[in-house]
C-alpha cells in the first residue's frame, strides 16, 4: 500500500454552466483562458464528457456520490442528498485525507460543514431557504464582502439583506466569487501542504446573469457562432420547440421587461435579447465570465506549484452543466442538446506533463470511482458509476454508454421556465443515451430524437424516421431500457 506521505492530493475545480466548447483544447481559438490552456497541456482531455442531468443539484449529486440523481435524491433543484447517501469525502478512509469544500453546494444547507468534509467555505445565502427552517446564517462570502466594504443589494426569502446574483455581478473583479474562492483555496493549500488533501472548489461563474466585471473583453460582432445560432430546431420533441419558440420570441417583438422569467433570471442586468446584437453581447459577456474562472484556476495552480505540490496532485476541471447561449434559439440549460449536456473535462494525473486526448464518451457518474481508484481506495459496491481509469492508458473509453436524464419537477417549485406550456411539458421525464456518438433522446408523451453526432455534431437533423437508421434506433432504445432496469430508474419506456 502506498504510504500516506506519497498519496496524491486531489484538487477538483468546477465552474457552473460552462459548455464544452469554451476551451482551446476543444477547438475554441478566441477565448482568453491561458491558465486552463496550460493545465490542458498537462492533462487528459476528455473529448466527450457528459453530465447526468443538465441542472445544478442533480448534476452535483452524481459528481459527489457516483450515483444517478434518482438514486442520490436530487432529481431536481431544492431536493437535498438522501441522508444515507455518502459523498466521496465520506467514502475516503478516515484520517487519511483532509477534505475541504469551498463554494457552491446546492445539495442541502450551504452554510454548515457536512458530508465528510473537514473544512467548509459557503457562498450562498438565498438558496438555503429551501432546506433551512429558522433564522438563516449568512454565508462566508457574504461576510467577506461586508468586510470589504460592500453593501447587500437585496432581500432573501426570509427578509434578510443579501447580495443577489445580479448585485454581485456589478462588483469589481477582486470581489467576485471566483476571487473569494481563489483566496480561500490558497489558504487551504498552504495550511494542509504537509498531508494529503482533497479540495473541492466550486464557483458560480459563468452562470447567468451573464454580465460581469470583464464586460467588453470580447467584441460581440467578431465572436464566431455555429449553424444553429438563433435557429429554430426542426422535427424535434415538442419541449424543444416550445423552449426555442419562447426564448426566440423576444427577438421577434415580445417584451422581455414584462416577462417574469426573462426579467428575473436573464435580462435583469440589462442584457437585451430583442436583437441579434443583444444576443451576441450576452455571448461575449458569458465568455468574459469564463475568463474569470480561468484566473481562479491560475491562482490555485500557482499555489500548488509554490508549495511544491503540483506534480503530486490530481487536478480535475469540469462544469456542472452547459449553456445553450442562443444555439437552437435557446438560453440556459435543462435540455439534452450537446451545448447543455456536454461539458469540458480535464484530468491531470500525478507527474503528468503532456496532453493526452481521450476518445469516446465519459459521464460525471464515473468521476467518484475513477478518482478513488487513482488513490488506491477500495470502491463501495453500491456505486452506479464505474472506474474508467483504463482510458488514461488506452486513450479511449471504448463503446461506453452514457445516459443523460431529465426527471421533471413534480411538486417541487423549482422555477417558472417561461410559459405554462413549457412548465407542463417539462413534467415529462426525458432520457438520452449516447453510444459511439449516436444519440437517442426519448421523452415521455413526446417525439423521439435520434442524432448521428459523427456526421451531425450540431444536432440539426433528427433521424428517428430515416429508414436506414431504424435498426440503430431499435438497438439504442433497447440499450436505454436495459440501463433503466439495471439502475432501477423511476419509470420505464415501453
Amino acid at each position: 500500500m502506498e504510504s500516506e506521505k506519497n498519496k496524491p492530493n486531489i484538487v477538483f475545480i468546477m465552474s457552473d454552466q460552462q459548455r464544452y466548447d469554451t476551451l482551446e483544447c476543444y477547438g475554441n481559438d478566441w477565448i482568453n483562458t491561458p491558465r486552463l490552456n496550460e493545465l490542458a497541456k498537462d492533462s487528459n482531455v476528455v473529448e466527450n464528457a457528459y453530465v447526468t442531468q443538465p441542472v445544478c443539484a442533480p448534476a452535483r449529486s452524481s459528481i459527489m456520490t457516483g450515483l444517478y440523481p434518482h438514486t442520490a435524491g436530487p432529481t431536481v433543484n431544492k431536493i437535498p442528498l438522501k441522508e444515507d447517501v455518502k459523498t466521496i469525502a465520506e467514502i475516503i478512509d478516515d484520517n487519511e485525507y483532509c477534505n475541504g469544500y469551498l463554494g457552491k453546494w446546492h445539495l442541502g444547507d450551504d452554510t454548515i460543514k457536512q458530508r465528510g468534509f473537514d473544512e467548509w467555505v459557503s457562498v450562498e445565502d438565498h438558496y438555503n431557504s429551501s432546506f433551512y427552517n429558522g433564522e438563516l446564517p449568512y454565508s462566508d462570502l457574504h461576510n467577506w464582502l461586508i468586510n470589504r466594504g460592500h453593501k447587500p443589494d437585496g432581500y432573501g426569502p426570509t427578509g434578510k439583506e443579501i447580495f443577489t446574483d445580479e448585485g454581485r455581478s456589478l462588483l469589481p473583479e477582486d470581489s467576485q466569487m471566483a476571487a473569494f474562492l481563489s483566496e480561500k483555496a490558497e489558504d487551504f493549500i498552504e495550511r494542509n501542504k504537509q498531508a494529503p488533501f482533497m479540495l473541492y472548489v466550486s464557483t458560480f461563474e459563468p452562470h447567468s446573469p451573464y454580465a460581469g466585471p470583464l464586460d467588453g473583453m470580447y467584441d460581440p460582432e467578431t465572436l464566431p457562432t455555429g449553424p444553429t445560432f438563433l435557429k429554430k430546431p426542426d422535427n424535434v420533441a415538442e419541449i424543444d420547440n416550445a423552449r426555442s419558440d419562447y426564448h426566440s420570441s423576444f427577438i421577434n417583438g415580445a417584451d422581455q421587461r414584462s416577462d417574469e422569467y426573462m426579467n428575473n433570471y436573464l435580462a435583469s442586468r440589462g442584457e437585451d435579447f430583442s436583437t441579434r446584437e443583444g444576443w451576441l453581447k450576452a455571448r461575449a459577456d458569458y465568455f468574459a465570465n469564463i475568463t474569470l474562472v480561468d484566473r481562479m484556476v491560475g491562482r490555485i495552480i500557482d499555489s500548488l506549484k509554490k508549495n511544491g505540490l503540483y506534480d503530486n496532485t490530481i487536478i480535475v476541471f469540469t462544469s456542472e452543466h452547459g449553456e445553450m447561449m442562443g444555439d437552437h434559439g435557446m438560453l440556459e440549460k435543462r435540455t439534452l442538446y450537446e451545448e447543455s449536456a456536454r461539458v469540458p473535462m480535464l484530468i491531470k494525473l500525478q507527474n503528468q506533463n503532456e496532453m493526452k486526448k481521450i476518445k469516446g464518451s465519459f459521464s460525471h457518474i464515473d468521476l467518484v470511482p475513477t478518482l478513488l481508484s487513482k488513490i488506491n481506495q477500495k470502491l463501495p459496491e453500491n456505486l452506479q458509476g464505474e472506474d474508467r481509469s483504463y482510458a488514461f492508458e488506452e486513450l479511449d473509453f471504448g463503446n461506453n454508454e452514457v445516459v443523460v436524464s431529465w426527471n421533471g419537477t413534480g411538486e417541487i417549485d423549482d422555477r417558472n421556465l417561461g410559459t405554462e406550456k413549457i412548465n407542463d411539458l417539462n413534467q415529462n421525464p426525458r432520457r438520452s443515451i449516447i453510444i459511439n456518438r449516436i444519440k437517442l433522446n426519448l421523452t415521455l408523451n413526446d417525439s423521439a430524437e435520434l442524432f448521428d453526432l459523427n456526421k451531425d455534431p450540431y444536432e440539426e437533423t433528427n433521424l428517428v424516421d430515416t429508414p436506414e437508421y431504424q435498426e440503430i434506433f431499435k438497438f439504442m432504445k433497447e440499450k436505454l431500457i436495459e440501463w433503466q432496469i439495471k439502475n432501477e430508474d423511476t419509470f420505464r419506456f415501453e
